[in-house]
């Protein structure tokens, strides 16, 4: 979501840089890079050692959707063209799941601004015991879909998605953003969701499947 659906990695960056000014730590671009896709209590524990905050990595993951959510509420900054793929594909019948590190509390206000059922599925980072670049948060939706990864196309903006989603076996989209990707081998990229329509997405080559031994 973050980064693909809606560009709201400034306004992470911002809440991380105004928690370093209250807590007297020091943070950088390098900082906020690395967590980029990353499972909030895993970037909530980061913050909190870099920073040297007292409070535990859920206090600082709070601290963060507080900063974030105040930030939502002023304006939703959509990613070009990803509305516009997403009502497409809704209108096509194809099912599509939300996987994002980001919790509850973060996505709710979001899909507030779509069309129920825009998402047969939802994977939040609370749900899932492994967060990205593991492949749980993508094998999760899947499952969920009833579908095979391998018949899934996912849309990643970070390494650290499109490390989780090519583990799961999907055929991986990257659309970068605020952080380079290098691509790997059957990874396919765009500059933009822009113009992309459901054709569009069926007709990305599908990575093969794996072979296997007969018993």
């Amino acid at each position: 979501m973050d980064g693909t659906l809606v560009d709201t990695e400034p306004y992470w960056i911002a809440t991380e840089y105004a928690l370093a000014e209250e807590y007297g730590g020091e943070w950088s671009e390098a900082d906020a890079a690395h967590l980029v896709g990353s499972d909030l209590l895993v970037s909530g524990a980061y913050i909190k050692q870099k920073l040297g905050m007292p409070h535990t990595p859920e206090e600082v993951v709070e601290l963060l959707l507080d900063g974030v959510c105040a930030r939502l509420d002023a304006d939703v900054p959509w990613r070009p063209g990803a509305k516009e793929l997403l009502a497409d594909l809704v209108a096509h019948d194809i099912p599509c799941a939300l996987v994002t590190m980001s919790w509850q509390r973060f996505v709710a206000p979001i899909l507030a601004h779509l069309p129920a059922e825009s998402f047969k599925v939802i994977v939040t980072g609370e749900q899932v015991a492994n967060g990205k670049p593991h492949p749980e948060p993508y094998e999760t939706a899947a499952a969920a879909l009833g579908v095979d990864p391998y018949d899934c196309v996912a849309i990643e903006d970070s390494p650290t998605g499109a490390t989780s989603a090519d583990a799961a076996g999907c055929t991986v989209l990257v659309v970068p953003n605020h952080v380079p990707v290098s691509l790997r081998a059957g990874w396919i990229e765009r500059d933009s969701l822009t113009g992309l329509d459901a054709a569009g997405v069926k007709s990305l080559s599908f990575r093969d499947r794996p072979e296997i031994d007969p018993v």
